[in-house]
């Protein structure tokens, strides 16, 4: 390792591994310096929780043959590919009823590009019939309005920095886009009004809601702006194609890195940053914990801005105003019970609610078909209680599809339930809450899937907020938003507004993470958004690759 390189990325978590390639790309020499053993943050797979068996710790259902950087980087031809369900979005219901959505576009080539799916619309359109006529006919409108207008808006908003208040993002734009559906009104609607404006039936407006928790973090009180409206929108309504990641979440980490190996990039794991080095107004490297100075023409930090800048540039000058923002950013959403099950057989919803397709979609939820419950007593028994009394539990069965997660004659179905923040109980208090999950989610679990008994199940292994944030700091309250995704603190105002771009207070110094605009998830634009900002300050086409010699026949000098 050099004592210098033209820049260091703080961090080597998701967003540290898509920015690093695009920075060697265009001729930079790069270092990743991450504290733990691994990379990859949330974007990453482990063994367990039984022999055999690939399980996804944190980040679960993802899109990332979406994202700009798996065509740039040809990622399915390092090792990353998908299988693409035609069931996508279903819900199974305490009665026994179930609806199942299915995908509106199918991924037609290894580039990732989709194409529309008639059958798929069609199907989804006739189960919504089923219960609703109006709620199928709003389907209809959406789908249309969604392939004309919001789906280019959407990926022009999640892959662009925020424009200053007063110019419209692309999303807001499309208020005055006829046909759009989207109103004024709907920027400042909480998720329950825009559950109970768009739907008239108990089934989407739960699932809405419902995955609303998931999909944003916010609870039906909560206001999550046109970016989380549009992004549930389309989830609930299977208007993208689901996917399966070969491999676990994990094989997005792998094939980032292996983007970034061939073109020079180095990663050092073990080594956590203690200082971001600063002079004459401008960050000159960063130092080590163990005392090492490693310089740097340009640092972009991978660790959420209260990290950044409270923690590592603790030496520097900081106006008190940000200070005081980033000390109140909300963090109280969000917070998930993570857990991974293994079976002998897949859980059986056909065998409840009559239909045979039930149970073979990446994205399942089940619960009570209760809208006006969960939109004013779920989070409150959650906030209070650390769990709510009727689960509804979002699940995915991955192992149907990618047979290399589980040895044959088992499978792996990923869980998610959200609880509370961290600090409203202590550590006996989580314990507990483990051992009241598990006793509930056996006792629920055959409501929906009668062969969910106890002799199904060989293991069980769970992810509590503690947990969570032990390995995962800037999951502050162990909540994944990495603040939470309300509307005023997303866009042009997230984290704070006067830290709303990738650039932070010293000129050379950015910052790629989950906490700044496009937000949380795998397949969000932070980090390709930080680049471009970084290439536009270089003078330099962010879109060219600068050919350098091949690591492999290059001797790299010792450190000094």
């Amino acid at each position: 390792m050099t004592d210098h390189f033209d820049a260091v990325i703080i961090g080597g978590g998701h967003h540290a591994t898509i920015i690093a390639p695009y920075l060697a790309r265009a001729g930079l020499s790069v270092a990743v310096f991450e504290a733990r053993s691994h990379l990859g943050g949330g974007a990453q797979s482990m063994p367990g929780p039984a022999a055999g068996v690939t399980q996804n710790p944190c980040a679960h259902w993802t899109r990332f043959y979406g994202h700009p950087a798996y065509k740039d980087f040809g990622l399915g031809e390092l090792g990353l590919s998908y299988v693409f369900p035609e069931g996508n979005e279903a819900m199974v219901f305490d009665d026994g009823s179930v609806f199942i959505g299915y995908s509106a576009a199918r991924v037609v080539d290894d580039t990732g590009r989709a194409e529309p799916w008639d059958e798929g619309v069609a199907r989804t359109e006739a189960n919504i019939r089923a219960f609703s006529r109006r709620d199928a006919d709003t389907y209809l409108r959406v789908h249309e309005a969604y392939s004309a207008h919001i789906k280019s808006a959407f990926g022009r908003q999640r892959f662009t920095p925020p424009p200053p208040w007063g110019t419209p993002d692309a999303l807001e734009a499309l208020i005055d886009v006829p046909g759009s559906l989207i109103e004024p009104v709907h920027q400042f609607m909480t998720m329950r009004q825009l559950a109970y404006d768009m739907f008239e039936s108990d089934e989407l407006r739960t699932l809405f809601m419902r995955a609303g928790v998931t999909s944003t973090g916010c609870y039906p009180d909560d206001v999550p702006g046109l970016q989380g409206f549009i992004h549930n929108l389309a989830l609930v309504l299977s208007l993208e194609p689901a996917a399966i990641a070969i491999g676990g979440t994990g094989a997005i980490t792998s094939a980032l890195v292996r983007a970034g190996k061939m073109r020079g990039v180095q990663y050092i794991t073990g080594a956590r940053v203690d200082e971001i080095v600063q002079e004459g107004g401008k960050a000159t490297g960063i130092r080590l914990a163990d005392g090492s100075f490693i310089g740097a023409d340009i640092v972009v930090s991978d660790l959420g801005l209260p990290q950044t800048v409270l923690q590592l540039m603790r030496n520097g000058e900081v106006a008190e105003r940000i200070r005081h923002r980033l000390r109140n950013i909300v963090y109280d959403r969000g917070q998930l019970v993570w857990a991974n099950v293994v079976t002998h057989e897949a859980p059986d919803y056909a065998g409840t609610t009559g239909v045979a397709e039930a149970g073979a979609q990446p994205r399942l939820y089940w619960g009570p078909k209760d809208p006006d419950w969960f939109a004013t007593r779920y989070q409150a028994h959650i906030f209070s209680e650390g769990i709510s009394p009727r689960m509804l539990m979002l699940s995915s069965t991955d192992s149907q599809w990618d047979t290399t997660r589980a040895p044959q004659g088992q499978h792996i179905t990923g869980i998610e339930e959200f609880t509370a923040p961290i600090r409203f109980f202590d550590s006996d208090g989580w314990a507990h809450l483990e051992k009241e999950f598990d006793s509930r989610i056996r006792a629920q679990w055959p409501t929906y899937a009668r062969n969910m008994t106890a002799d199904n199940i060989a293991a069980i292994e769970w992810f509590l907020p503690p947990r969570v944030n032990s390995t995962h700091p800037d999951m502050v309250e162990g909540g994944y938003v990495e603040g939470a995704h309300l509307a005023s603190q997303l866009g042009r105002f997230r984290p704070i507004p006067e830290l709303a771009g990738y650039r932070t207070i010293l000129p050379n110094l950015y910052n790629c993470s989950s906490n700044v605009h496009s937000g949380s998830g795998i397949g969000r634009g932070s980090s390709l958004n930080a680049w471009h900002q970084i290439a536009e300050d270089l003078g330099i086409d962010p879109h060219a690759e600068i050919r350098k010699p091949d690591p492999e026949l290059v001797e790299v000098p010792a450190a000094r």
